[in-house]
């Protein structure tokens, strides 16, 4: 009998181990050897990086301040390091010290070996580690821990991508159906439950474990705060201190924020969502927390895979907005990312856009009845959160969605502002870290999971302002003097206002009498009894001298019609090469600019690289709200994939295209009749 039993003991045993095997040790090992960073070498061997002539790194150059006429500065506000638990799983080894000497100008490698360096180094960076990691592992290098703190601090920081998905995929939970009846798009209403700090393997075990990290998490915020007053050198580096608040979605969505404040006086500790369960309580425990010379603002990100919650009317955990939640929002949260390495989020073709440009780095297709995930929702784009602030803004009597662009990275190597596409290292550790990780085939079917369809290079955020200091920086960011780009630094100005006409734009003197009379983009501008006709909006931009020229100039504006429903415009309004705007189409003819893909090299002949103009709305309407932003278009330039192909000696790869058109959105400018 105990001979049977003691059969019957081992044979649960062994199936035991080999569930733990097959199940665990195997995918984990597989994912090792596939994507960690002992093997990064391995793969960054099949790359020729001579196959490619790019641009030298080129030496800081700093503008004279105060300038009363506004400086254009090129930062990064979204950035991980290896202080984020993610981070540390894709394998990025790399700190917050190597991010800040990467955004003065100096080189790092990625983990197979890449050198990343930029170009022209940043005039401003804020470091946005995820707050929810904040106290989880300082405790991991204590040499008393017991065999189960060793354990959890083992599987919070062993560099393997498996990891993470099975931590991230507890905290996010998984997607239901949604109510096939209800149209769709439109997002639905869902109560959740945010998680607290025993979520964390290394926050469960162990005495007090939830007490310690908790208290840690103040102690990393405080290091956070000391290092970025270190490298702050204001004229050269402004150093932004914020954080990323991130309740998770399930399906990879997002509803973050990035918090980002005005000063080195800030709260005791980063609030997250282990603290509080949404934006609202966020922005509520800031202001509770946020004393004598603080202040803050936000950012969401990633609207395009918030699951349609970020212009919805409800939280993450299923509350209702009312008035003094939108009062809230409006006052804390002036500006969004419209662009970074998880796609364009702008708008999207089919969901209350129709212009060809909305495809630009987009891969959702528009929602069908009860997806609830994985698709282009009516309220999950930048263009219909404007539309859904116009529409509030007849209901409460003020718009809470008045928002300006910028655009950043995301990036979780430590290298901020890292953009350009002939100089993409990936953007999560190890898992990307060579040209043929990046280019690897696809297992997911989901296009949005595809690095090679989705992730793009990323963006930078420009900002116009008196002088590079953190107060100055912040300032204009609050009042959305500030604009987007696909990467490239092209310079943008976008003014509306009476009286501005060509010949006073190219006087020298224009720019101090628009900052006077004239409203900048991310202003409000209020309709003059005396005029009927329509205000000048004054368009100009020039090239980045080490990229492309320019094609042309769109204006957008958005309003609601007579029967209240929300409506858009694009049309172009100047064409590079003199050319002239197609009447019916409202769009300028084809240039012929086009691209070596063996080699990379663009056009040079054509194009410009300045474009001018004052445009006037032939539909304006005094009584009638509206928004109106430009979008600057280069010509067509190699993807990053492109780049890639040729470091690889293959074709460009087939699932991406193979060009792109790099471009700018200035922060929008509103028409306001009723305040």
């Amino acid at each position: 009998m105990f001979k049977k039993a003691g059969w019957s003991i081992a044979i649960l045993l062994l199936v035991a181990i080999g569930y733990v095997l097959v199940k665990f040790l195997l995918p984990l090992q597989a994912a090792a050897d596939k994507s960690g960073p002992d093997t990064a070498a391995r793969d960054y061997a099949f790359q020729d990086n001579s196959k490619l002539i790019l641009p030298a790194p080129q030496a800081a150059v700093y503008q004279t301040a105060p300038n009363p006429d506004m400086n254009l500065y090129w930062g990064e506000l979204h950035l991980h390091t290896n202080e984020s638990f993610d981070a540390t799983l894709f394998g990025n080894t790399l700190s917050i010290d190597d991010a800040y000497r990467f955004a003065r100008g100096e080189p790092l490698s990625s983990p197979s070996g890449e050198v990343m360096q930029l170009t022209r180094p940043l005039d401003f960076v804020a470091i946005t580690d995820h707050a929810e990691g904040f106290g989880t592992r300082t405790h991991c290098d204590d040499p008393n821990l017991s065999l189960g703190e060793r354990g959890a601090c083992w599987l919070a920081n062993e560099p393997n991508p498996k990891i993470f998905q099975i931590l991230a995929g507890r905290a996010r939970g998984t997607a239901e159906l949604g109510d096939p009846s209800k149209p769709a798009g439109v997002y639905q209403q869902t109560s959740r439950q945010a998680p607290k700090a025993g979520l964390f393997p290394t926050c469960r075990f162990g005495e007090n474990a939830p007490e310690r990290c908790y208290e840690n998490a103040s102690n990393d915020w405080n290091r956070y705060v000391d290092l970025a007053d270190r490298y702050n050198e204001p004229g050269k580096l402004t150093t932004l201190i914020g954080y990323e608040y991130s309740p998770g979605m399930p399906e990879q969505g997002k509803h973050h924020r990035n918090v980002i404040f005005r000063s080195n006086t800030v709260p005791k500790r980063a609030l997250s969502s282990l603290d509080v369960p949404n934006a609202i309580e966020l922005w509520r425990g800031l202001e509770a927390t946020c004393f004598d010379d603080c202040d803050f603002l936000t950012m969401p990100h990633n609207p395009n895979k918030a699951w349609g919650l970020t212009y919805s009317r409800f939280t993450w955990d299923g509350q209702q907005y009312g008035e003094a939640d939108w009062r809230l929002r409006q006052r804390r949260e002036p500006l969004v990312e419209i662009f970074q390495i998880k796609g364009a989020q702008e708008c999207a073709l089919g969901v209350g856009a129709t212009d060809e440009e909305c495809a630009f780095e987009q891969v959702f297709d528009p929602c069908q009845p009860g997806e609830i995930t994985g698709c282009a929702f009516e309220t999950g784009f930048v263009r219909q959160g404007l539309k859904v602030g116009l529409e509030l803004e007849q209901e409460l009597g003020f718009n809470p969605l008045q928002v300006g662009f910028i655009a950043a990275t995301d990036s979780h190597n430590s290298n901020p502002g890292d953009v350009e596409e002939w100089d993409f290292p990936g953007a999560v550790g190890a898992v990307t870290s060579s040209a043929f990780r990046r280019l690897r085939e696809d297992r997911s079917p989901e296009a949005y999971k595809s690095l090679v369809k989705f992730q793009t290079s990323g963006g930078l955020a420009a900002v116009w302002a008196p002088e590079n200091t953190r107060e100055a920086i912040f300032d204009a960011l609050a009042r959305r003097e500030t604009y987007a780009t696909s990467g490239p630094r092209l310079a943008m100005r976008f003014y509306a206002g009476w009286g501005i006409n060509l010949a006073t734009a190219d006087d020298q003197k224009t720019l101090e009498s628009l900052q006077e009379d004239g409203v900048p983009m991310g202003g409000v501008l209020r309709p003059n009894p005396s005029k009927l006709d329509s205000p000048g909006f004054l368009v100009w931009a020039t090239q980045d001298p080490i990229d492309a020229p320019l094609q042309r100039v769109q204006m957008i504006k958005g309003w609601i019609d007579n029967a209240g429903n929300t409506q858009e415009k694009v049309v172009d309004i100047a064409c590079g090469d003199n050319l002239i705007i197609d009447p019916a189409t409202g769009r300028c003819p084809d240039n012929g600019a086009s691209v070596d893909l063996e080699t990379c090299r663009f056009s040079q002949n054509v194009g410009a690289n300045e474009l001018k103009t004052v445009w006037h709305d032939p539909d304006y309407n005094p009584n009638q709200a509206a928004f109106y932003y430009a979008r600057v278009l280069m010509n067509p330039t190699c993807r990053w994939s492109s780049y890639d192909a040729i470091r690889l000696g293959r074709e460009p790869d087939p699932r991406a295209p193979a060009t792109i058109r790099e471009r700018a959105w200035s922060s929008p400018i509103w028409l306001d009749p009723e305040n």
